[in-house]
């Protein structure tokens, strides 16, 4: 998402593609029993084709002010400078069961006996390094044609456990796509947005909008954490919106959107009739449905819920009023557990996606109804990326850039942290820094640590199915401030605010 200096709105779309040569039996096995998820990501089979630089490209001719090749040379001088192994990075090393299955990958991040590189360890690369000094000179067409893209391809096709059938043909025909972003009033505010493929901004915003048709609620306790009766609300519209979201979404081009517009998803009198669904017990698992916000011809089946991962998110303000919000994702934290050295046969390189477990796994459900998200030749999978910009709604000056990684649980913390911003008045710090709790529909997840065992106990006593885990968001925020911007880094991720 990008506000140029006249605050015109642009949506740069780099998701991956699936290659020409699958179907919607892509993650089934011989049975048509879908595959143990792991090992469907872990392989040949999730890997999406590359969409990132063709994307950069793009918005670089229309909005680019240095040259591209300049662009690159921090990021050149990093990859053969190296960097610090921080205690995270370590850490996910030390918990990754496939990694080491990849034998550059292994030699790359691991010592000779198969331990983790340690805390401090400067971590060079000098095959990345190579990589992109060569597309730094030649442009995008380095990574998407020669010998980058032949050594992609073969490392996909040649996997032991799933091949994958990524062709040259498709990294040499994939377009990044320039689309409308969706932008939805909310309050006093103009909140921006991704369309489909990503969920992220309609599923956020039918949050926010089903909690504007139920009675006010206190948002935080004296406690500074969200009061309970808050906390079941928000996670009450959560289970609605989810349900929609997986009925409905999906890549634009292969699924018609209800009614043929998005803003149906949006409309005032569907969220009222959503927040009525609510009462002061959960639906629990399972309980919510799909609605119906335009009388539908064609019959879908929701998508079952299957685990996703990933993503970084950097915001972005500069001195001449552009602002940028860019949320970016292999997918899982090492993608597909294979490390390609462009052919270059230096230590290193880059990590190949698993962008394709993003669709449904299953195609169909028992009575042949077709799942909107399921794998199709060329298609996008959903995401649930929300590079988000917050405009006035009265001046249309510049509120707030944020996003966040975290996979489906994405949705949550940016829906949370606009509440608390924009409606609690908290600073982006402060908000960015309150516990989260999650679901996707099903059990509630809260974060650990952070509520009371009563807290607990109030919100099954509700019906909800709660339990503790780390939930490492990964927020960035840049807020507008009387005096200037503002920014906040999620401390459960090593984020930093930088300025001028």
């Amino acid at each position: 998402m990008y506000s140029d200096a006249q605050q015109q709105l642009f949506a740069y779309d780099g998701r991956e593609t699936a290659p020409a040569g699958v179907d919607e039996n892509l993650f089934l096995d011989t049975q048509g029993d879908p595959l143990e998820f792991m090992h469907a990501v872990a392989s040949g089979l999730s890997v999406g084709v590359p969409g990132v630089l063709k994307m950069l490209e793009q918005a670089h001719q229309d909005q680019g002010v240095l040259e591209w090749e300049v662009l690159f040379q921090p990021a050149i001088q990093l990859a053969k400078q190296g960097f610090a192994i921080s205690p995270r990075l370590h850490q996910l090393l030390a918990s990754e069961r496939y990694l080491q299955e990849d034998p550059l990958a292994a030699s790359f991040f691991y010592d000779d006996q198969g331990l983790p590189l340690p805390i401090g360890y400067i971590l060079r690369n000098p095959a990345l390094a190579e990589i992109l000094e060569r597309i730094a000179r030649e442009g995008s067409s380095a990574f998407y044609q020669g010998s980058i893209a032949s050594d992609l391809v073969e490392r996909v096709q040649q996997h032991p456990r799933y091949p994958g059938v990524i062709s040259y043909d498709d990294l040499g025909a994939y377009e990044s796509i320039q689309r409308q972003p969706i932008c939805t009033l909310w309050k006093a505010y103009r909140i921006c947005g991704f369309p489909p493929p990503s969920s992220g901004h309609l599923t956020i915003m039918q949050i926010l909008g089903i909690l504007d048709h139920l009675p006010m609620q206190e948002g935080l306790a004296d406690t500074g954490i969200p009061s309970e009766t808050w906390l079941h609300l928000f996670l009450e519209a959560s289970r609605l919106s989810f349900a929609d979201r997986a009925m409905y979404i999906a890549d634009p081009d292969f699924v018609t959107a209800p009614g043929g517009s998005w803003q149906h998803l949006l409309q005032p009198n569907y969220l009222k009739s959503r927040a009525a669904l609510i009462e002061s017990t959960s639906m629990g698992s399972g309980g919510a449905k799909a609605g119906e916000p335009f009388v539908m011809t064609t019959a879908r089946a929701p998508q079952p819920e299957q685990p996703e991962y990933g993503t970084s998110h950097i915001s972005i303000v500069d001195s001449e009023g552009r602002a940028l919000a860019m949320t970016t994702t292999i997918e899982s934290a090492f993608g597909a557990r294979i490390l390609a050295d462009g052919g270059t046969g230096l230590p290193g390189g880059y990590l190949l996606n698993n962008e394709l477990t993003d669709f449904s796994f299953q195609s169909r459900d028992a009575e042949g109804r077709p799942i909107a998200n399921r794998v199709e030749a060329g298609k996008r999978p959903r995401s649930s990326m929300s590079p988000t910009l917050v405009f006035a709604a009265d001046s249309g000056e510049l509120v707030a850039s944020l996003g966040s990684p975290g996979g489906a649980a994405i949705i949550h913390y940016t829906a949370k942290t606009l509440i608390a911003m924009l409606d609690w008045g908290l600073d982006a710090q402060t908000a960015i820094s309150l516990p989260h709790a999650i679901t996707l529909g099903g059990p509630v997840y809260i974060e650990q640590g952070y509520f009371p065992q009563a807290f607990q106990d109030a919100l099954q006593s509700r019906g909800h199915a709660v339990s503790e885990r780390e939930l490492t968001s990964g927020l960035q925020v840049i807020q507008a401030t009387p005096t200037g911007f503002s920014g906040g880094a999620d401390p459960r991720r090593e984020g930093v605010v930088l300025g001028d």
